[in-house]
């Protein structure tokens, strides 16, 4: 069964950090496309930043220049970094991971996604 979690949420105050990870269960993530998504409240479900099969990425204006991505495929782990934080950046995250045996009920979306993980998001809260 391939399936993946995600950790790393909590509180910040404005101006700090935090590391969300998203662990792969099953499978290793070597040539895959991930990407990272937040949904705020009363807001709809946003794609902030993409890893692509290749290795490139992609980040959303929001957040460009103060998130990154990295994976440790050893530890088959995607994280999403956040550093200077503001309070919109407050949501809950969510990491998706492209798989053929894919297919579960996207919280973000609020939709079933066929050949995609999902984790089941974490929330994070920037206070100013």
């Amino acid at each position: 069964e391939v399936h993946v979690e995600e950790s790393g949420g909590g509180s910040v105050q404005a101006g700090g950090s935090l590391r969300l990870s998203c662990i792969a269960s099953g499978f290793r993530l070597a040539d895959r496309a991930m990407r990272w998504y937040r949904r705020a409240p009363g807001s709809d479900c946003d794609l902030i930043a993409k890893w692509y099969s290749d290795g490139t990425t992609w980040y959303a204006e929001a957040v460009k220049g103060r998130f990154t991505m990295s994976q440790d495929d050893d530890k088959h782990t995607f994280y999403l970094h956040m550093n200077k934080l503001k309070p919109e950046d407050t949501a809950v995250y969510y990491c998706q991971i492209d798989h053929i045996n894919g297919g579960v009920q996207s919280s973000c979306f609020r939709a079933y996604m066929d050949l995609e993980l999902w984790s089941q998001g974490t929330p994070v809260t920037v206070s100013s």
